[in-house]
């Protein structure tokens, strides 16, 4: 029995504008895909999820790779939205008795942006891999997870909207949902056991909805 959902952040439970990094690009003169190319290098990822860089550090050594300090500060900067769909589903899981979780690959700035975004308050605990000490797909972080929820591999839920990532939750055995969507997840959820899946109704035609009428 599934007793908790844990959501991946980025790409989950809030949004980055994609437009955004281009323009940044396009404004200090860089090549297009440069920054998300020196940001996301493997060996300098690794230290900023797992706690070894700080954010800051991070973004000094990203702009020394770009050789624009300001354009990596722009990026740093760059906002972010909540899912409110997404976050209504957790609000909706909550009252139902389902605790719900995010587990993150994040820098030890993580906890001071959900609060800023008001994703915090949304679910019931937050686990970052700046924390922990073990970034995901690592087999460990997901361990850590089922620990400090107390809980056993199949009765907690896990959707990452990288399918990568769920490797380490599968080989412990955590029913897994690669996310591409909400209705996706729903039915996923829905199949675990976990809630209703409700069909959206269809739209009003000439006050009528299309689904409430005879063929």
């Amino acid at each position: 029995m599934i007793r908790a959902v844990v959501f991946d952040l980025d790409g989950v439970l809030r949004h980055f504008d994609p437009s955004h990094v281009g323009e940044i690009e396009a404004r200090h003169g860089l090549a297009s895909g440069s920054i998300h190319s020196a940001a996301f290098e493997e060996t300098l990822l690794s230290a900023v999820t797992t706690g070894a860089l700080t954010r800051a550090a991070w973004m000094l050594r990203v702009g020394a790779v770009l050789g624009s300090p300001g354009a990596a500060q722009e990026w740093a900067a760059h906002p972010s939205e909540p899912d409110e769909s997404m976050l209504a589903l957790s609000d909706e899981l909550r009252a139902s008795g389902i605790r719900t979780a995010v587990l993150t690959n994040g820098t030890d700035t993580i906890r001071t942006e959900l609060h800023e975004l008001g994703i915090a308050s949304r679910v019931d605990i937050v686990f970052n891999s700046a924390e922990i000490g073990f970034a995901k797909p690592d087999v460990r972080i997901f361990q850590h997870l089922l620990d400090a929820l107390a809980l056993e591999p199949d009765e907690v839920f896990f959707t990452d909207d990288s399918h990568s990532k769920l490797a380490g939750a599968v080989s412990l055995g955590i029913p897994t949902h690669h996310f591409v969507g909400l209705d996706g997840l729903r039915q996923a959820l829905h199949a675990a056991g976990v809630l209703e899946y409700a069909t959206p109704r269809a739209p009003l035609v000439g006050g009528v909805r299309r689904s409430d009428r005879t063929p």
